[in-house]
């Protein structure tokens, strides 16, 4: 039998069930706690997620957190709470706010931007981690800017210290995407407590998860505030409370708000997995030293996001194919892997060059070239808590066995 031919290619795949690429691990402990919040009679925003949000802030060495229905809800918040867009003189005027982020990032990061009237504006990724080039954010400042949003991909922060010097150097609000970072740390300092607010995602995928749901970190009351009433319709702070045994209360609209709260029975789940975080992150850990050590010997795969001096959320475990190395694509290889029954994942498409994008803003290709270079040939592994031994090993075959059958 010939073991080294890929199952795409007519040859026995490494597995014979299909390995997910991602799978929440959860046991007993979030089930009872699921199940306590269910009997209690508080299924909405209550008791559960006031506790969830002051053990995160903690976490997050953070002086206040909100708890949300989603990581793009926080970001959204964040922006209004800063005051950005929305402000008609200025766009019959031609002069809508601008916000500076990455195109090397999930669509909601953009979107939330657009969602505020304000323009994105993209700067082009560092090769090495594919965060935001810090050397080319200063020339993409105007005098529209009015924030700068860098997203820490797969849970590598960018360097913040130069994003704060220009920050402060052109009165800048940083609102910090750590949908891929709820552990990280930047220089000892722990993401969620670095900048003016923070914004995490706790997506059925992310390291700590909530099935859907978010969480957006500050150390300004003001702002706190702020974006605790815009994210329940605007209503006055602790509205929440009216129908808790304190008995009925009024309560004014201060904001046309939002409906973005987060629910007691996801904040249950996230007390839970709040509690396991730093052993989760232990165990993969482990995985990334055992991908590290089987991969180190093939040269035609680079493995992203490692610079020193910081903790890693290892949200992601993200290779770039040399495809000129390979006798395939990436979609190929892709595609090869799922037929070893090995679950792959692309993080992400070039964002710019989405249709809308496009459309609305003109992008075309060659605008950024190191995330669009990127963009054609980066694969995410699996990385997950739940990874028996066993299934790191499947991984490592079928990676080997595929880019070894297409190397030149």
């Amino acid at each position: 039998m010939k073991t080294n031919i890929p199952a795409i290619e007519g040859g026995t795949a490494v597995r014979e069930t299909f390995l997910s690429f991602h799978q929440a691990l959860l046991d007993e402990k979030e089930e009872f706690s699921v199940i306590q919040t269910l009997r209690s009679g508080w299924l909405t925003t209550g008791p559960k997620t006031k506790q969830f949000e002051a053990e995160f802030a903690k976490y997050a060495r953070s002086e206040h957190a909100v708890a949300v229905n989603s990581c793009t809800a926080a970001l959204h918040l964040a922006l209004v709470a800063a005051g950005i867009g929305k402000v008609e003189e200025k766009e019959e005027k031609g002069e809508k706010d601008e916000v500076i982020t990455t195109p090397m990032t999930f669509c909601a990061t953009a979107n939330v931007i657009v969602h505020v009237q304000a323009d994105p504006v993209f700067v082009d990724v560092d090769p090495g981690t594919l965060n935001i080039d810090v050397n080319k954010i200063e020339e993409k400042i105007t005098s529209k800017t009015k924030a700068i949003i860098p997203v820490h991909y797969a849970g590598c922060p960018c360097e913040m210290d130069k994003i704060l010097e220009l920050a402060k150097k052109y009165n800048l609000i940083v609102i910090e995407d750590a949908a891929h970072a709820t552990e990280t740390e930047y220089h000892g300092k722990k993401v969620g407590s670095i900048s003016d607010m923070t914004a995490f995602s706790f997506y059925a995928t992310k390291n700590l998860t909530t099935a859907e749901g978010g969480m957006l970190t500050t150390n300004s009351t003001e702002l706190e505030e702020k974006i605790r009433v815009l994210a329940l319709h605007g209503m006055s702070k602790d509205a929440w409370k009216r129908y808790s045994p304190e008995g009925y209360q009024h309560y004014d609209v201060l904001y046309p708000g939002y409906k973005y709260n987060m629910t007691d029975i996801q904040a249950s789940l996230g007390l839970c997995q709040l509690a396991k975080i730093e052993d989760f992150l232990k165990l993969r850990q482990k995985h990334v030293a055992a991908y590290d050590e089987a991969f180190k010997d093939m040269e035609a795969i680079v493995r992203i996001g490692r610079i020193p001096d910081i903790k890693h959320a290892e949200h992601l475990y993200v290779i770039m194919l040399k495809t000129d190395m390979l006798n395939a694509s990436r979609d190929k290889v892709l595609s090869a892997l799922q037929k070893e029954n090995i679950g792959v994942s692309v993080h992400f498409q070039a964002l710019h060059l989405h249709p809308y994008y496009r459309q609305r803003f003109g992008f075309s290709e060659g605008a950024f070239p190191v995330t669009e270079y990127a963009a054609e040939r980066i694969l995410s592994l699996p990385l997950y808590p739940g990874l028996a031994e066993q299934d790191v090993c499947d991984v490592i075959e079928a990676v080997r066995k595929v880019i070894g059958y297409y190397s030149k």
